[in-house]
């Protein structure tokens, strides 16, 4: 290979690897929405306000819905991991402007990735709890208020990887200005409403305050998934 054919060749190399970023994070917000989206199919799932019979009751009834929905997390996991780390990638050949917020983005993505594992982990075991229960025992009480306490804490930790990816591509001139300010208010909502974390666990409306920032996570990943799969930025 000729010398004049190297610059080229890593000119390739980088375009195949911004895609595969991009891709990763279509395809996260994508499995997200699948996977929030089969709770939708039969009766209504219980949120942490709901008595504690009737969570039983559906989780007695629906163990495939649930099922569905822990599975999906194999491929979510990979996929917030490679897009956290390959945006990394992408900021440091660019210059390095924005790593110190890519690096953070790294660390609480990792993070979150541990507490979604025990969220899903909890709910398996909400769901192996309630098999040929008449009425609810202390071990699912139990199980249930752990699986609600860790989804409440992985607020904060998606809120910081929001915030630390926005603010990194925004330096690195990854993304439009107006994605930084979606980063900064959704990621600042998600903490917000994970300082409230008992008070979600126990059933409060706050939760909703999280769930928009979650919202414009998804918004946010679409939107530079399609940038970075484009060449755009």
């Amino acid at each position: 290979m000729s010398e004049a054919a190297t610059p080229a060749v890593a000119a390739g190399n980088r375009v195949s690897t911004t895609r595969i970023v991009g891709a990763a994070a279509v395809a996260l917000a994508a499995s997200v929405v699948v996977q929030n989206a089969v709770f939708f199919v039969g009766p209504e799932a219980p949120t942490y306000a709901t008595p504690l019979g009737e969570v039983l009751a559906y989780h007695a009834e629906n163990r495939g819905v649930v099922a569905v929905s822990v599975g999906l997390e194999a491929v979510i996991l990979p996929l917030l991991l490679l897009f956290v780390t390959g945006l990394h990638g992408l900021v440091q050949r660019r210059g390095g402007a924005g790593a110190d917020w890519s690096r953070l983005a790294v660390a609480a993505g990792a993070t979150l990735a541990a507490v979604f594992a025990l969220v899903m982990a909890t709910h398996i075991a909400v769901v192996l709890a309630a098999d040929g229960l008449a009425e609810p025992t202390p071990a699912f009480q139990l199980a249930w208020q752990l699986h609600a306490a860790a989804f409440a804490l992985a607020l904060p930790a998606l809120g910081t990887t929001f915030i630390g990816a926005a603010l990194a591509t925004h330096a690195s001139g990854l993304t439009r200005p107006w994605q930084r300010l979606l980063g900064v208010a959704g990621g600042g909502l998600l903490i917000l409403a994970g300082a409230g974390n008992l008070a979600i666990a126990d059933g409060s409306p706050l939760l909703f305050v999280g769930l928009l920032g979650l919202a414009a996570w998804l918004v946010w990943l679409v939107v530079t998934g399609l940038r970075l799969i484009r060449g755009q930025g």
